[in-house]
């Protein structure tokens, strides 16, 4: 039997510990992660951070992560679930009509879509959220409320099929929800 996989959506601006913890953490629990961007090549992702004084987080250079499919390659089927990362990529993403038809598509197959801090754009811009409880960075509360979701400050919130967290400070929470839901592939496959 084929590894399960997820997708982990993602461009340059991604934010880097937000893409590499979900790496890690679906490959120890057995899934094969694959990041899919708007083209193949190596991301530029970055590092938000919160400084003491400012009033939003600050943005550095973060690491170079691969990109393994482009969205027009991805088939739906082959997936369990599909996490739209935040950082700065959302904000084009959202724009991107074939990533908003993969969500959709997600949606509609009733597969599991997972997403953390400003990853929330691509979703409602999927025109998913209405009517749903949801959360994501508190900055980005005002789009989600503007399409029709409940913002919960919580860092983690379950809405049937759909798991959000607010920033990488919600990981622990967000990661304990998903895996609860998913569980460990490894002990879902057939001997």
């Amino acid at each position: 039997m084929s590894r399960r996989r997820v997708l982990i959506v993602t461009d340059d601006a991604g934010e880097s510990f937000e893409i590499l913890y979900a790496q890690h953490r679906f490959r120890e629990a057995g899934y094969e992660p694959l990041v899919a961007a708007t083209e193949r090549k190596w991301l530029n992702a970055v590092i938000h951070d919160f400084n003491p004084g400012w009033n939003t987080y600050i943005e550095k250079p973060g690491y170079l992560i691969k990109s393994d499919v482009t969205f027009d390659e991805v088939d739906v089927d082959e997936h369990v679930a599909m996490l739209l990362i935040g950082g700065r990529a959302p904000e084009f993403l959202r724009h991107n009509a074939s990533l908003i038809r993969l969500v959709q598509t997600f949606h509609r197959q009733e597969k599991w879509i997972l997403s953390i801090c400003h990853g929330i754009q691509i979703l409602l811009a999927a025109g998913i959220g209405r009517g749903l409880k949801l959360t994501c960075y508190e900055n980005v509360r005002f789009e989600l409320e503007s399409c029709g979701g409940a913002w919960l400050n919580q860092e983690c919130v379950r809405d049937g099929k759909i798991i959000t967290g607010q920033t990488w400070n919600s990981h622990a929470d967000f990661y304990r929800e998903v895996f609860a839901q998913l569980g460990n592939a490894e002990s879902r496959r057939s001997p």
